[in-house]
């Protein structure tokens, strides 16, 4: 479900990869009608059964989601490995945004799957 929290703090955002970001958004809300939302962090987060990822807005070069626990999930060529378990996934175009998010969707729903089968 999306929080009218993160469409204010998207349209306040300041961000040279801001299209990039929303467009992600969308990608992520679209996997599963059961996704929720929030800002948390400092950013924009997604949440099925627990903090699936969180916009990093400090990085200014990429559109970043720092994957929170990233054992078990298949990186595809999205996640590289982050200290403490977590992931991050980089996008640092439009057309890198739209070439990966066929596996970002996937590794949403291997989440979505192992939130499911605890």
């Amino acid at each position: 479900m999306r929080k009218k929290e993160v469409d204010d703090f998207l349209a306040k955002l300041d961000h040279p990869m801001k299209k990039e970001m929303s467009v992600l958004r969308d990608t992520i809300m679209n996997v599963h009608p059961d996704i929720t939302e929030d800002v948390k962090w400092g950013g924009p987060s997604f949440y099925y059964k627990g903090d699936i990822a969180t916009f990093s807005p400090r990085v200014k070069d990429a559109a970043v989601l720092v994957f929170h626990q990233t054992e078990g999930l298949t990186p595809k060529d999205v996640l590289e490995p982050a200290p403490k378990g977590k992931g991050y996934a980089k996008f640092k175009s439009m057309a890198e945004v739209t070439a990966k998010s066929k596996n970002l969707q996937a590794i949403i729903r291997e989440w979505i799957k192992r939130m499911d089968e605890a």
